[in-house]
């Protein structure tokens, strides 16, 4: 048996500051749902949205000068009314409550705090009396998925027993890049065990080390993966933002299942360097959040802007990179827009999901974009078959893997083999639900390198020049949309996921950028919404998504259900479901009730092949 680390460290601070800020603001506050603007110290403004965070905050001193004031909220980093300390101390507060506590509705998406977090927002909020703040991610909190190394008192773990020991030697790129932007790292997210590449059955959500992550609109239900923890945190509030990683729809799949914005960006706009891998192909690292504001503003933060010797992806292209994505931002961005919508392959498969993005569509045209309908995708079937993907992602597991763990030192495992072997010696702690089939593929090493050049070769064509960018140029678009996915399914542990289809495929093969967007609710579960373009499009895209957010206003706070509110007949109940009470004894949520009915036939599953392999990875 190995030791279970030390998760979230408990502390004695009253609890009362977990309470929904959202309930004591007056109705003239400047709150948009769970959310409070707090603006950048560059002297941007909120209407042009550039270069704020947004945030929810707990500090008594700012919640009773925001009532007085409902503009108060603004100044109050700058102003000192609520510092850095404050604010991160409020977020621990509410892990504590709402993801931990046994008698809490335990989202479980936090896998280790940082213990240095409170001294380092110290440390921020001296510097910013001192010199002044380094920028717009000054003081605030985030959270790392943990596949992405940090050189400190946390592990960097991928979710696995294997991993614990010794922290890695140096900070992953984008890691050391929030910390150079003062952003004070609060901790680890729970995830699908090595990234959801390890067991064809697998739950999305689970590792060894964490069990299974939640979804905080129901706790029943999935956060899908593999970035479950950071899609499932930032919805919950529990930071400002959070990191994840994608290879085929990690980032976006929680983005859309959890209810929040999810931007995977271009391979290579953001580094890989100090990340455990899938597929130096396919992997990337990307921010989830609340808003397209906040998204792109750490996008920024992280972006490579010039290239990182430790990830050749990041070697060219440098001046498509931005250190400012909030630039992006227009409430109006979609007037205009040539938008075309992506049928074939993608809707039909959930009757939920069309009649969400079917409402998404006529707002779009509503709000004075040009729609294109159909503009499918031509090898969509190839791509989603799937079998060209399977080989790259087989062929370069082991290999990136390999490369991975002997940057890493004091640890019991160095390769791939390595690590089969620790799973079936801890089985009880590491396959107790579902096995190790895809690691055992991939040690196996079926494909040799011609095969593997050959199929990456083929996915770059059919997900670039014969795909993505044939529907761009054919209809003179400036972006595709896709439904992301399905509303969130219900977490079986013994026969893994039942996922239906995701839209995320056609580009990750082809490593081009993708943002979800919250488009609407079905069994007040959230519907996401994917906007699609070509390689370091995300300007446009960014452009696109904060126009559909400000008009559609989709999101809602998530309610912390047990399950969704039904009856013993299986019927939407017609009444309040009932809000969890923190230990407290105040209403931390009220469900309300969230229920809408779409009528329509079952779904058909997901044609048979090489897709049936490939999990959210």
């Amino acid at each position: 048996m190995i030791p279970r680390p030390t998760r979230v460290r408990r502390r004695s601070s009253e609890r009362d500051s977990a309470v929904e800020v959202s309930s004591l603001f007056p109705h003239t506050a400047q709150c948009v749902d769970d959310i409070c603007f707090i603006h950048s110290l560059h002297g941007t403004n909120a209407a042009h949205g550039g270069a704020l965070l947004k945030l929810h905050t707990g500090s008594e001193a700012f919640l009773r000068a925001s009532q007085k004031r409902s503009a108060a909220t603004a100044p109050a980093m700058s102003s000192g009314r609520l510092t850095a300390r404050e604010l991160a101390e409020f977020h621990l507060e509410r892990i504590e409550e709402l993801d931990q506590d046994k008698n809490g509705p335990r989202v479980n998406s936090i896998l280790e705090i940082n213990p240095d977090a409170l001294a380092i927002a110290g440390a921020r909020d001296a510097e910013r009396r001192a010199r002044g703040p380094r920028g717009p991610l000054h003081g605030i909190p985030v959270l790392l998925k943990d596949n992405i190394d940090t050189a400190d008192r946390m592990q960097t773990t991928a979710g696995s027993f294997a991993l614990v020991g010794t922290a890695p030697l140096q900070d992953a790129t984008v890691a050391a890049k929030l910390r150079a932007a003062g952003a004070v790292i609060l901790g680890k997210t729970n995830l699908s065990e090595w990234a959801n590449f390890r067991s064809i059955h697998s739950s999305s959500g689970w590792s060894g080390r964490g069990g299974q992550a939640n979804n905080p609109y129901a706790i029943d239900r999935n956060p899908c993966g593999s970035s479950s923890g950071s899609g499932a945190a930032a919805s919950a509030n529990f930071a400002a933002v959070s990191l994840g990683t994608e290879t085929d729809g990690s980032i976006v799949c929680p983005a859309s299942i959890n209810g929040v914005v999810g931007i995977k960006p271009t391979v290579g706009l953001t580094s890989r360097a100090g990340v455990v891998p899938i597929s130096h192909n396919q992997d990337t690292v990307g921010p989830h959040a609340r808003t397209v504001a906040d998204a792109a503003a750490v996008l920024g933060a992280i972006a490579s802007q010039l290239p990182d010797p430790r990830d050749p992806a990041t070697g060219s292209t440098r001046s498509k990179v931005f250190t400012d994505y909030t630039q992006f931002l227009s409430p109006d961005g979609l007037r205009g827009a040539r938008i075309g919508v992506a049928r074939s392959g993608i809707t039909g498969s959930s009757d939920k999901a069309d009649a969400v993005f079917e409402t998404a569509i006529r707002a779009m045209r509503d709000a004075g974009a040009i729609i294109i309908d159909p503009a499918d995708i031509p090898t969509i079937n190839e791509i989603n078959a799937g079998n060209s993907e399977i080989v790259v992602l087989i062929f370069d597991f082991k290999r990136d893997l390999n490369a991975y763990l002997a940057s890493r030192v004091g640890l019991g495992v160095h390769t791939l083999a390595d690590l089969i072997a620790f799973n079936q010696a801890h089985a009880d702690q590491e396959l107790p639900f579902f096995g190790q089939e895809l690691f055992e593929l991939a040690e196996s090493d079926p494909f040799d390198a011609p095969t593997a050049a050959g199929a990456l070769a083929r996915d770059l064509q059919i997900g670039g020049p014969l795909g993505i960018d044939a529907v761009l140029q054919q209809f003179h678009l400036d972006a595709i949309v896709a439904t992301t996915g399905t509303p969130a399914w219900t977490t079986d542990l013994v026969d893994g996921d039942h996922f239906i289809f995701a839209s995320s495929s056609p580009s990750a093969i082809v490593g081009y950028p993708q943002i979800s967007v919250t488009a609407g609710f079905s069994f007040g579960l959230p519907v996401g919404i994917s906007f699609l373009g070509t390689a370091f499009s995300e300007p446009t895209l960014i452009k696109l998504a904060s126009g559909f957010e400000h008009v559609v206003q989709a999101r809602r706070q998530p309610k912390f259900l047990s399950k969704l509110p039904f009856d013993s007949g299986g019927s939407p109940n017609e009444v309040e479901a009932q809000g969890w009470r923190s230990s407290s004894g105040r209403v931390v949520f009220d469900p309300g009730n969230q229920v809408n009915r779409v009528e329509g036939q079952p779904s058909s599953p997901d044609p048979k092949g090489a897709r049936s392999m490939l999990k959210l990875m």
